[in-house]
């Protein structure tokens, strides 16, 4: 019997594999383009190109394909088989480095922001070696950056390499100041925790509503939901035990480090967590877990949903982003460390993230917005729209008495320098996580709790990784050109605690009190998408990205326009879907049995029966059928107009105030509608079959 050990990372050409395929001196030159970004010559690329050919052959594919991320939040490909013709009309296999370093696609069809016309069809995608190949359905897949024919992004992974570039050497600087010469690379490392509900796919395909927009767009709650807690971490359901195993066994084979799954709060909602890797090879990881959830489930008729509020009035869907710093020495910037230095080293780092996340609250806000994560954000299974920093109280005392120059537990003054006091045995996890906050350090990571379910991972990453390469760089100026440096390095962790706690929050998120507070703090509470969105092309963001060199304006202003148009497009889509539920399922049911019960009530009234309950029932349905029909018409019309508005700001705000505002109407009086509609009658299975159906 295969053990884990016997099949992990087999369809991945991976160190191992390269080690044992390539020369020496082309493995030690691509291990060196990985971990230093040296520029692989042709001759290198030719023998990893021939050698990859060669296993993926033996692994059973048969053609090749540049695997991107483009705009769509989605992932691409166009394959190529490995044939090559040869003149006695035989084939030989061949595949050339040109061919795994560059590949050109058909850009005019993906979201661009104006970026180019859409005549204007020629794209580049370009191997990213610092993220391993794999095999997938007889493919072989190279991760790539994909971009326009100008050069410019076009996808969600080049701004984060250049992020993780821009942060390693700003945090190197940092290092080196600290006497760690020895230290030659930092990168971030993530571990997404994905959240994410199954059906049953009969059902599924009998809701119109799940299967064009992921989420129900009607559906009142049945008897039961969450609150008796007896669904999180509970005994897995065999049916979901059996997929969760077939899921394993595929992310394992493609070194996918899925490790922790349980139920999660909300009926049939699950949860799968991986262990922390490279922050571009977690963002691959990630979407393939997403698209690999969707297949298995499938396998074992069930459909898996990854929207953000796929039901109304249960918990939503998240992706919590545990984010670190690691050298490649194998230390995590953000462990306290043993001695005073490191703990002076430690306190820097996450004085900068304490400052990033205080100066760049609307540039986070943004990474994690969305149609679909605005139902959710704010809700009680979700940190509230208002960013903040947990710390837990052991930690917030410290940096308390670092502002003010006092020991701990002494109101006494006594001045304190960083690295001499306290620190030197600061244990991990002294206080309770805390799940309302968007912004948690964790012991030795800090947790960004805001992301959809749905959402690619590296939107939010290249935001943190660029916001903290901001204030490593200020950091870096004051403290290079110090004459004490640590005096000066004292002075600026106390300056920084001094002017950024009012982000630090500890308390319960989901308060109202803590909203009103967060006002009062000047803390920023963006709600919605377009709201947020609006605050992408300040100048101060603006500048964040492209003197970091990880936006350019041009491509910056890009992802404004798609955001914007996504966001509309997507409710475009559920009024529409909305609309054709109601004048083709939900109206004539509940029409139906509002002319049975009134049949009942004649025949009644013929025997002299008591016919209360049909007249009660008739009259309360045939009010909400009219008003349902009504507002129906409405929503119609409201989605013509918003349509027309030609500025992509002005459209989302329109989509959002007005028809969305229309589409929650419309459902308040369907949901109401069904109540009172007799089972039989109504078209669709409901909450309860949903969410309880699998056995």
């Amino acid at each position: 019997m295969k053990t884990i050990t016997d099949f992990f990372g087999t369809m991945v050409f991976n160190d191992h594999v390269m080690k044992e395929r390539l020369s020496a001196e082309v493995y030690e030159s691509i291990q060196n383009t990985i971990k230093n970004g040296k520029h692989l010559n042709l001759e290198v690329a030719n023998e990893i190109a021939k050698a990859m050919k060669d296993w993926a052959i033996e692994k059973g594919a048969t053609h090749y394909t540049h695997w991107f991320q483009p705009m769509t939040g989605i992932t691409a490909e166009k394959h190529d088989s490995f044939i090559t013709p040869k003149g006695d009309s035989s084939v030989i296999m061949e595949f050339s480095g040109k061919e795994l370093v560059k590949g050109e696609s058909d850009a005019s069809s993906f979201p661009s922001g104006g970026l180019r016309a859409t005549f204007e069809a020629r794209g580049y995608t370009a191997w990213d070696p610092s993220s391993y190949a794999f095999i997938k359905d007889g493919a072989l897949c190279i991760p790539t950056a994909f971009c326009s024919y100008g050069g410019e992004a076009l996808d969600k992974k080049t701004p984060l390499l250049r992020s993780m570039e821009s942060l390693g050497k700003s945090a190197l600087r940092i290092l080196h100041l600290f006497g760690h010469t020895e230290v030659t690379g930092v990168k971030p490392t993530v571990g997404p925790e994905q959240e994410y509900f199954l059906v049953d796919m009969e059902m599924y395909n009998k809701r119109p509503d799940l299967v064009y927009t992921g989420r129900t767009l009607f559906g009142s709650m049945p008897p039961k939901g969450q609150e008796l807690d007896d669904h999180y971490f509970g005994t897995i359901k065999p049916k979901v035990k059996a997929f969760m195993k077939d899921l394993d066994h595929e992310l394992w084979s493609l070194g996918v480090f899925a490790k922790t799954e349980h139920n999660e709060a909300a009926p049939s909602q699950h949860e799968l967590a991986p262990v922390f890797t490279t922050t571009n090879l977690a963002t691959d990881h990630n979407q393939l877990t997403m698209e690999l959830m969707q297949k298995v489930a499938k396998k074992h008729g069930l459909v898996c949903l990854l929207h953000e509020k796929p039901f109304k009035g249960i918990s939503g869907s998240g992706k919590h982003n545990n984010w670190s710093l690691s050298t490649n020495t194998g230390i995590n910037l953000f462990e306290p460390g043993e001695t005073p230095s490191e703990n002076a080293q430690f306190l820097l780092f996450l004085c900068a993230v304490i400052k990033a996340v205080d100066d760049y609250q609307d540039v986070l806000r943004i990474s994690v917005a969305s149609a679909g994560n605005d139902h959710r954000l704010g809700a009680n299974e979700a940190p509230p729209a208002v960013i903040s920093i947990f710390l837990g109280e052991e930690l917030t005392e410290i940096l308390n008495a670092i502002e003010n120059d006092e020991k701990i537990g002494s109101k006494q003054k006594d001045v304190m320098r960083v690295g001499v006091h306290i620190l030197p045995k600061f244990p991990k996890d002294t206080s309770d996580r805390n799940r309302t906050s968007p912004f948690a350090f964790t012991g030795n990571k800090f947790e960004f709790r805001m992301l959809g379910s749905g959402a690619s991972i590296a939107d939010t990453n290249t935001a943190i990784n660029t916001a903290v390469t901001q204030v490593l760089n200020e950091f870096y100026d004051t403290l290079s050109n110090a004459k004490d440096f640590n005096l000066t390095l004292h002075n600026l962790i106390r300056d920084t605690i001094k002017n950024h706690k009012r982000i630090f929050f500890n308390g319960n998120g989901y308060e109202e009190k803590w909203i009103k507070e967060a006002e009062k703090r000047g803390l920023s509470n963006l709600k919605s998408t377009p709201e947020a969105l609006y605050h992408l092309l300040d100048e101060k963001n603006i500048k964040l990205y492209t003197e970091n060199k990880v936006f350019s304006e041009k491509e910056l202003r890009s992802r404004y326009e798609i955001l914007l148009e996504n966001y509309s497009k997507i409710i475009n889509i559920e009024a529409l879907t909305m609309i054709d539920m109601a004048k083709k399922l939900i109206i004539p049911a509940v029409s139906k049995y509002t002319s049975d019960l009134a049949k009942t009530i004649s025949v009644k009234k013929e025997i002299g029966a008591n016919a209360g309950y049909e007249e009660i029932t008739c009259k309360k349905l045939s009010e909400l059928c009219t008003d349902a029909f009504a507002t129906t018409i409405e929503l119609e019309r409201k989605l013509s107009e918003a349509k027309k508005i030609k500025g992509a700001y002005e459209k989302a705000t329109a989509f959002e105030n007005v028809v969305l505002a229309t589409m929650n109407r419309l459902r308040a009086q369907c949901d109401e509608a069904e109540k009172l509609t007799a089972r039989e009658y109504w078209p669709m299975p409901d909450y309860g079959e949903l969410l309880f159906g699998i056995r």
